[in-house]
């Protein structure tokens, strides 16, 4: 044998070696800044989910199974006072914006370019709101002009995906697009705000020609057409491929998780829903069950792929949802209307707790401590200043004022950005449902008080949130001074903000705010 032979032959073990630490060391990433993932799910009410936000467990917590957001708190905060808008378009529009609905004007949900969503009323005309929804750019009639925070991370050398529901502008408006917002990537995400619907076999609603049976038909999910494979899974799946794809470039990635569960269509998805019926609950609250499970397996595989992935210690996973659970349309639910969100009033559309308080948790690991809660308070345009921190973006220029406050300080328990803060939401609309708290009012949360006031009939109620979480006890008649310093409070507010209010149809003259009126 040829000795000279044996020692580079020997050495080559050690040149793979030392090759596959070089390959190593250029694939690690420069940026060591966390991605981010926000998890926001449509429609859910507080008392959707197993796990309980409020002091004791429900029994809808204990009807419901979400063991993934169960896990997720476990390593996260939970937060038992997040708000929003009382339906989704508003709520989007001030997440993507950072601006408080009376600002932007999108009021009501959007659809079609120049058309309003509103129900005709015998009384009250509405205003002339946003019904385009926003945009980063100008030049389109009824829509408000603001700087994506989503385009700032991408600026900033994140890689950005979104993946689902999108609902920020009308059809052919430039807002409709996910890609104008600063995502490069856009997986089913349109104007729609709802989808036709959730089953594969039914092509999420096209015909066997491929054209869209509704404008809610949920596009670019081809490939599962005609299978069985419930949209909530497809669009988990699809993300799951973005996220693998995401993980060769070496960059810091937002995941925007935007899924239609839970919104109607109650489309029954078939591997929960025995398991619901069993419970004894009504085809409808069952099918309802199942969109809720669902999207909790979601958040179950994206955590799973997370820690498969080796990126679970660095991602931070913010979970919400866009507004109260559906407690409004007997179509859809069944039992005594108002009530699915007990303990909770009301419901989605609602300016009471049910439509506006939404489950919330962070996980952010080294920082946020695990099974902790908080229980102060937020409102979802909060979430843009904080996304932008987490992501060390500290000095970036806006169109907009920011109305958000970033709530870093209460996730690292550094300080409480809502003490003596207050919430404003402002609904001059006519949604399309009746019910308690729904339609033309606006209102104001400071500390453990609450004041809704109603444009309509200049009705003014007052609530101890705390001592009174389900608002059954009005208390507007005891504390008068309360009464008259929040209707001052938010009706310098409102104007400030150039907030808008509906008009009486009588005299063409708007309604009066609430501190014009005792």
């Amino acid at each position: 044998m040829n000795k000279k032979l044996l020692f580079p032959l020997a050495l080559v073990p050690l040149a793979a070696t030392s090759l596959q630490a070089q390959k190593s060391a250029q694939t690690q990433r420069v940026d060591k800044r966390p991605n981010i993932i926000l998890f926001m799910v449509d429609d859910m009410g507080w008392q959707d989910t197993s796990l309980p936000f409020w002091t004791q467990k429900t029994d809808y917590n204990k009807l419901y199974e979400t063991p993934n957001m169960e896990r997720l708190a476990k390593q996260g905060m939970m937060f038992t006072q997040a708000y929003a808008s009382s339906i989704s378009s508003p709520t989007r529009c001030s997440l993507i914006t950072g601006t408080n609905a009376a600002r932007h004007r999108v009021t009501n949900w959007t659809l079609q370019k120049n058309t309003k969503t509103d129900r005709k009323d015998k009384v009250l005309d509405v205003p002339a709101w946003n019904y385009n929804g926003v945009s980063q750019v100008p030049g389109t009639n009824n829509t408000f002009v603001g700087t994506s925070f989503v385009q700032l991370l991408k600026d900033s050398g994140y890689h950005t995906i979104h993946c689902g529901k999108a609902h920020f502008g009308a059809i052919d408006t430039p807002g409709e697009d996910p890609h104008h917002w600063g995502f490069e990537v856009n997986i089913a995400g349109h104007a729609a705000g709802g989808l036709a619907s959730y089953l594969g076999e039914e092509n999420y609603g096209h015909n066997k020609d491929g054209k869209p049976i509704s404008l809610m038909a949920v596009p670019g999910l081809e490939k599962y057409w005609g299978t069985e494979t419930f949209v909530t899974e497809a669009l988990t799946l699809e993300a799951i491929k973005a996220l693998n794809k995401a993980k060769k470039y070496n960059q810091p990635f937002y995941l925007y998780m935007s899924q239609y569960a839970i919104h109607v269509p109650l489309d029954k998805d078939k591997r929960f829903y025995d398991k619901y019926k069993k419970k004894g609950m009504t085809d409808h609250e069952a099918a309802y069950a199942t969109l809720i499970e669902g999207m909790d397996k979601s958040l179950g595989d994206l955590m799973d792929w997370l820690e498969k992935s080796g990126e679970a210690d660095n991602t931070i996973i913010i979970f919400m949802s866009d507004n109260g659970g559906l407690a409004a349309e007997s179509y859809w639910r069944d039992g005594k209307l108002h009530t699915q969100n007990h303990p909770l009033n009301s419901g989605k559309g609602s300016t009471y707790e049910g439509g506006i308080r939404e489950p919330m948790i962070v996980s952010w690991p080294g920082v946020v401590a695990p099974g902790s809660k908080c229980n102060d308070y937020l409102l979802i345009e909060d979430f843009y200043p904080t996304i932008l921190e987490m992501a060390g973006i500290k000095k970036y220029k806006t169109v907009q004022p920011i109305d958000g406050i970033s709530f870093i300080p209460l996730l690292k328990q550094t300080g409480n950005p809502s003490k003596g803060r207050s919430l404003f939401w402002n609904m001059p609309n006519n949604w399309g449902n009746d019910g308690p708290g729904i339609n033309f009012n606006c209102a104001v949360r400071n500390g453990d008080w609450k004041l809704i006031y109603y444009y309509g009939t200049g009705k003014k109620e007052l609530f101890n949130i705390p001592d009174d979480i389900g608002e059954s006890n009005d208390l507007s008649a005891q504390h008068p001074d309360i009464v008259k310093r929040l209707s001052k409070e938010l009706g310098t507010y409102l104007r400030k903000v150039d907030a808008q209010r509906p008009i009486v149809k009588a005299t063409g003259k708007p309604c009066l705010w609430p501190d014009e009126i005792e």
